[in-house]
């Protein structure tokens, strides 16, 4: 058994497709096919059951997929060790990144660590299941550094640490029932429509927890991935919704804002590792970084 052998299982089981695998690791998908028969011949049992459009794990694979990691892992490490006394870094980063969050100028970030280390390839991804999804792939070792949102304590085996935090104010359409009042409760809120995200992302969950806080139900009618074009489901008057102000245009025509009191709405940005993985020496590399320029 090869070390390529765990490499080219974990780019599959990652993947979920033979032909993204071959892509992701340079190589044609015969030859993918190939060595994921030679392992399960191997292992003397199926790990992986193909179809037409999909490719799953079976038992036997999602026991193994953790084991090929830590392998991977090891050797990584082992690399990492005579990288440094070689004086270079190489290897490859897998970062998690939010949608439309211009707190953290990522292209800038990551411009700057690849001027320093050229030879470290950089792999940038989104989850559509948001923050959730992000510390999901930090868990089972898909991802090594994520920018996330996760309000309250982070899951078991995640350490996050919070480097900024900004206000969710509400946005109401121009017109609304709410615009001229005085102050806004969430209790106010009770009955509206509201534009907002899935379950998972940060910022829904700051919105959820409040109004559970103030056992207040609400309704989502309509879901947005995108936080750049929240408001301007509420300038259509399709609902309300509350936001960090940054992602509110501007030019503001259509629309009020609000700020709603007695209510804790603060929603937090944080850089998220494994907690119980070491980082990779780039990794490292670039965490060191992050808190230089944003930390």
């Amino acid at each position: 058994m090869e070390l390529r052998h765990f490499e080219y299982f974990v780019a599959v089981a990652e993947e979920r497709n033979f032909t993204r695998a071959a892509a992701r690791l340079h190589v044609v998908q015969s030859g993918v096919s190939a060595v994921i028969k030679s392992l399960e011949h191997e292992m003397g049992t199926r790990l992986l059951e193909r179809t037409s459009k999909r490719v799953e794990l079976t038992d036997a694979g999602e026991a193994l997929l953790p084991r090929a990691r830590a392998a991977i892992d090891a050797v990584r490490e082992a690399r990492d060790a005579v990288d440094e006394v070689r004086g270079g870094l190489r290897g490859t980063v897998r970062i998690g990144t939010l949608i439309s969050v211009p707190l953290i100028d990522v292209p800038s970030l990551l411009g700057a660590f690849h001027r320093v280390h050229p030879n470290v390839g950089l792999r940038l991804s989104v989850s559509p299941r948001g923050s959730v999804g992000l510390l999901d792939a930090l868990a089972d070792g898909s991802l090594d550094v994520a920018f996330v949102s996760a309000p309250g304590r982070p899951p078991a085996g995640i350490r996050v640490r919070q480097i900024e935090s900004r206000r969710l104010d509400l946005v109401l359409p121009a017109g609304h029932r709410l615009a001229g009042a005085a102050e806004v409760r969430i209790a106010d809120l009770a009955g509206e429509a509201f534009v907002d995200f899935p379950l998972g992302f940060g910022n829904r969950t700051v919105v959820d927890r409040a109004f559970a806080a103030a056992g207040v139900q609400r309704h989502v009618a309509i879901e947005v991935t995108d936080i750049a074009g929240g408001a301007g489901f509420v300038r259509e008057g399709l609902g309300v919704a509350i936001l960090p102000t940054f992602v509110v245009p501007d030019d503001r025509t259509g629309l009020v804002l609000k700020k709603v009191v007695g209510a804790d709405l603060d929603w937090p940005l944080g850089v998220a590792v494994s907690a119980v993985r070491r980082p990779s020496a780039a990794a490292r590399a670039l965490l060191a970084l992050i808190d230089e320029k944003v930390g």
